[in-house]
């Protein structure tokens, strides 16, 4: 094993198990301060004395368990809070934390900044794969779900955009609290709040978008196709598995979309009025079966969430008149034979997590394993996979022993092959 959770900074913490985040935040554009309040039902695992949260460089002010006051320190990014008595196996408890401060990204060695950052006029929330605790007390684990309600309060004008359905937005003198609550569990790293002077566009039931008033135009143009989209990825992946879908356009420039749970972000360098970046609307929409809702028991899966999404482009444009995933799949074999070929995508080192061979050989991965198969079986397979995981977590030996069960093709070299070995097939 090449791959170290530890190498993610620390993040994550044993003995209990977070089942509800209900995040109360205040931002004021002015100065970039964030003032909240966490409420979190915390169930222990084993007999419990002390509860371990991951939070970055915000001020704690108080916290409080069961309704009492708590002793607690924060340093080093964990906020560790005794809970006063020991809390028996099984049983839960409300952990409140007050605090505040300007958020600031957690700086990475390997994958620069990522969480809470302010843009030209607004926020991007992109936490992949430990900036949850830059703007929020929590157990960043990535196998670890949770329910969550977020309420955000700004000024006037700006609109907001966070997990889940719109459950209130109610104005108060000059600002307005925007609430949303996500009932299917989720990651702490696809939590996201987006803040921005947007306009509201809707696309389909279920399906809108908050949009920079200067790339409106080019929007319904390059994203007039995602109804489409999504009605392929049902028929092929199953039903979508949250209650709306979400796509925010920022005003500035962003290095690549991000993920978040039900939510999709692009800069506005990936919206040019000629659907140039139309296989990342797919690859984004594909995370929400891929990534979202099955989500990592651990990060050294993570050829689970970006293989098949970046397959799914490969789907996309074979249905949608563009060539055949066969061509794309020849074409990226060809560029992956002239890339090094050190590479385990099964379990990487944490530093190429990211890295796009992972993407594309993950992507050749599942092209392999559907012609082996055939598509009979295959996609069937695929459905099944989506909805036995719903909502949970899996393994790359949970997806080798589901498809062994669709065929009578031995498809262990197949995955040995193209997931534990460095040598392209």
């Amino acid at each position: 094993m090449v791959f170290r959770e530890a190498d993610l900074l620390g993040h994550g913490n044993p003995g209990y198990h977070i089942t509800h985040y209900d995040l109360a935040l205040a931002w004021r554009p002015s100065t970039g301060r964030l003032t909240a309040t966490a409420r979190l039902v915390v169930t222990a695992v084993d007999a419990l004395s002390t509860v371990v949260l991951d939070l970055g460089g915000l001020t704690v002010s108080k916290v409080l368990v069961g309704g009492q006051p708590a002793r607690w320190t924060h340093r080093g990014g964990k906020l560790r809070i005794r809970v006063g008595r020991t809390l028996a196996a099984e049983s839960a408890i409300e952990v409140e934390v007050r605090y505040a401060g300007r958020p600031v990204p957690v700086r990475t060695r390997h994958w620069g900044e990522v969480g809470w950052d302010e843009l030209t006029d607004g926020v991007i929330v992109a936490s992949q794969p430990v900036g949850a605790p830059s703007w929020f007390p929590c157990d960043d684990a990535v196998g670890e779900k949770a329910t969550y309600r977020i309420a955000v309060s700004v000024p006037d004008g700006y609109t907001v955009l966070a997990n889940g359905s719109r459950a209130g937005k109610a104005r108060s003198g000059r600002e307005t609290t925007w609430t949303f609550d996500e009932p299917a569990p989720m990651s702490a790293y696809l939590a996201t709040v987006q803040i921005g002077q947007y306009a509201d566009v809707a696309l389909a039931p279920g399906q809108h978008a908050a949009v920079t008033r200067s790339k409106l135009r080019a929007f319904r143009h390059d994203f007039a196709r995602q109804p489409q989209m999504m009605s392929l990825f049902v028929e092929l992946f199953g039903p979508y598995p949250f209650e709306s879908y979400g796509v925010v356009v920022t005003e500035d420039e962003l290095e690549v979309p991000v993920e978040a749970q039900g939510i999709s972000i692009f800069g506005a360098n990936h919206v040019d009025g000629k659907r140039g970046f139309e296989r990342l609307v797919a690859h984004e929409l594909a995370h929400q079966w891929f990534g979202n809702s099955v989500g990592l028991a651990a990060w050294r899966d993570i050829w689970l969430n970006e293989g098949f999404a970046a397959y799914a482009e490969w789907l996309w444009s074979e249905r949608s008149g563009g060539p055949r995933a066969s061509a794309l799949a020849a074409e990226a074999r060809r560029r992956l034979a002239g890339e090094p070929q050190d590479l385990v995508i099964g379990d990487p080192p944490a530093k190429d997590m990211f890295d796009d061979r992972l993407y594309k050989r993950g992507a050749l991965t599942l092209h392999t394993v559907r012609t082996a198969m055939g598509d009979a079986a295959f996609f069937p397979m695929l459905r099944e996979w989506t909805g036995t995981y719903r909502h949970a977590t899996a393994t790359t030996a949970d997806l080798q022993k589901l498809a062994q069960r669709h065929t009578d093709t031995d498809l262990a070299p197949l995955f040995d092959a193209w997931l534990f070995a460095a040598p392209l097939p």
